[in-house]
């Protein structure tokens, strides 16, 4: 309905534009949105206030005239002008019910829209160095960036999932040096254990399955454990593939797949990162210090120069980025979009840098990130702090087994990226109100439930069928419910233009707890058989939409509980 008042306001824009009150050569658009009192009607638009001074009127004198130009409509019950200039809209009963067979019709496209016209987006997330199974910060990256690549879908564009294997570099060394030190029987409390060997049982596991000559899969690719403790390259082979195993089975077990999985070796492998070096260096942006080799980010916004490689001929770990980034751009990803944990703040402004001191077309400001902040678990109040398994963090698979994947991906997801979460499992494995992801599905649970009384009846009730004359829903409630499924698709538009996939949780939470409040004051099977298929009509629109939001989390929409 907000593109109907738009309509309106922009047929009276050029009325007063024709008429020489608005200046002929100038754009205005009107900006509507909804009210939070209803007493000031469905939507209000501030037009008035931005084009009085291009008018030369005072705002409330132009808003008199623009809603004395407004076209009739029959969507449109009432107009009315509030303080300097607010311009009010009611929607008639009509035009706000007229969603429910909009809903009906759409089905599981409601909410989608083709703005991207197929655009190619690269998501990059979760990303974890295979050294250990996923922590519950991998999973609130997973979470995120799973629903942002869903929302980009629903908005139209062409996404393609990718995962960055960090599997080169001094942690797969410790790694190796870890599950080598258990194979010969060593254990995290021995004095030979490696300085910053890895301590957690599951290196144990890996020491055993390498002994035990076992072959894992990953990616596809077959590696079998050769079972000699001193044979180094082999163990630490094994042990990336072991592990990225295990990380594919933990995103498994949370309903989240890649298309792509990219391997940081094989940017050394294929000669990546030393043509990287080479152009920056024949671009002028390195110098030698120290024994180091150093790239101008100074050129680029960075406070200082930084090392790419260093005295011992290693890189630093943002170098090899570069090149990854540059693989990406040369992929034909001219949108690409990072979602990490907060803790790569530091390395936006440098792989930019980079990218800029490589001179390869890259628009500043390439490519997109998002970062979310730290989790925070908690049971009983008290926060949990370690897992048997891994030692010395909360995993993934942990949270899963507690509460289950949906009640994971939802928390997970349901917070502003830039803010702490704190992940309760009391509250997520609780069956109450105050548990959203409950009440969400309870809501569309509930509507099944009315939908099998129906059938039982011999009422037999197509999920997407609209019935009855909706003129009959006169309840404020009633059009309260309509006109937050309006709300839907422009929700889905904003979530993915902000890479917010939080705001779909709040609404949603807002949608069940209107439909619970309802469900609870009216009767649905009433003896009025014209209202009771309309308000059962009303029912599966909330449903349908509920299961919509829904499946943009990546959460199932049960239909018993």
């Amino acid at each position: 309905m907000k593109e109907t008042v738009s309509d309106l306001l922009q047929s009276a824009l050029a009325a007063l534009q024709s008429e020489g009150v608005l200046p002929a050569d100038q754009a205005f658009t009107p900006q509507v949105g909804n009210t939070k009192d209803k007493a000031h009607g469905d939507y209000a638009c501030n037009i008035a206030l931005v084009a009085a001074k291009a008018a030369g009127y005072p705002p409330r004198q132009l808003a008199e005239a623009l809603v004395a130009r407004l076209p009739a409509s029959d969507a449109v019950a009432n107009v009315e002008i509030a303080g300097p200039g607010f311009i009010n809209f009611f929607m008639s009963t009509a035009s706000a019910f007229s969603v429910v067979k909009t809903v009906l019709e759409q089905g599981e496209r409601f909410g989608h829209n083709d703005s991207g016209q197929g655009e190619k987006v690269q998501v990059e997330f979760v990303s974890a160095n295979p050294t250990g199974p996923l922590h519950v910060g991998h999973g609130r990256g997973a979470a995120i960036g799973d629903s942002l690549c869903r929302l980009l879908e629903a908005n139209g564009y062409d996404v393609t999932r990718e995962f960055y294997y960090n599997d080169a570099g001094a942690q797969i060394n410790n790694l190796a040096l870890s599950v080598q030190a258990r194979a010969k029987g060593l254990t995290p409390e021995d004095e030979g254990w490696p300085t910053d060997g890895y301590r957690g049982d599951y290196i144990l596991d890996v020491a055993n399955a390498y002994l035990a000559r076992e072959t894992v899969t990953a990616d596809d690719r077959e590696v079998t454990g050769q079972g000699d403790p001193d044979d180094l390259d082999a163990i630490r082979e094994f042990a990336v593939a072991y592990l990225r195993r295990e990380q594919d089975l933990d995103l498994k077990a949370f309903g989240v797949h890649f298309d792509v999985y990219f391997l940081e070796s094989s940017l050394y492998r294929d000669g990546k990162v030393e043509a990287t070096v080479q152009r920056l260096t024949e671009n002028g942006y390195t110098y030698e210090k120290d024994g180091a080799v150093w790239l101008r980010t100074t050129e680029f916004g960075d406070d200082k120069d930084r090392v790419m490689r260093k005295k011992d001929g290693g890189y630093t770990y943002f170098l090899p980025d570069v090149a990854y980034h540059l693989d990406k751009w040369q992929r034909g990803f001219t949108r690409v979009i990072n979602e990490q944990g907060a803790d790569h703040h530091s390395t936006v402004t440098r792989v930019r840098a980079g990218l800029q001191a490589l001179k390869a077309g890259i628009p500043e400001g390439w490519p997109d990130y998002v970062l979310h902040q730290m989790v925070t678990v908690t049971r009983s109040g008290q926060e949990v702090k370690i897992s048997k398994r891994a030692g010395s963090y909360v995993t993934l698979r942990d949270l899963i087994d507690e509460v289950g994947r949906d009640a994971t991906r939802f928390f997970l997801a349901a917070r502003r990226v830039d803010s702490q979460l704190t992940f309760d499992i009391d509250l997520a494995r609780s069956q109450t109100n105050e548990n959203p992801v409950y009440y969400i599905q309870y809501a569309h649970a509930r509507i099944c439930s009315v939908l099998r009384k129906l059938a039982a009846e011999g009422v037999e009730r197509d999920r997407n069928e609209c019935r009855g004359d909706l003129s009959r829903l006169t309840l404020d409630e009633e059009k309260e419910l309509a006109n937050q499924l309006a709300r839907f698709p422009e929700l889905v538009a904003n979530a993915a233009a902000q890479r917010e996939p939080h705001h779909v949780a709040h609404y949603l939470r807002e949608l069940a707890g209107q439909f619970h409040t309802y469900y609870n004051a009216h009767k649905v099977l009433t003896e009025d058989t014209e209202l009771r298929d309309a308000r059962v009509s009303l029912y599966l629109a909330v449903r349908q939409v509920l299961a919509n939001g829904l499946a943009l989390l990546g959460v199932n929409a049960p239909e018993e509980m």
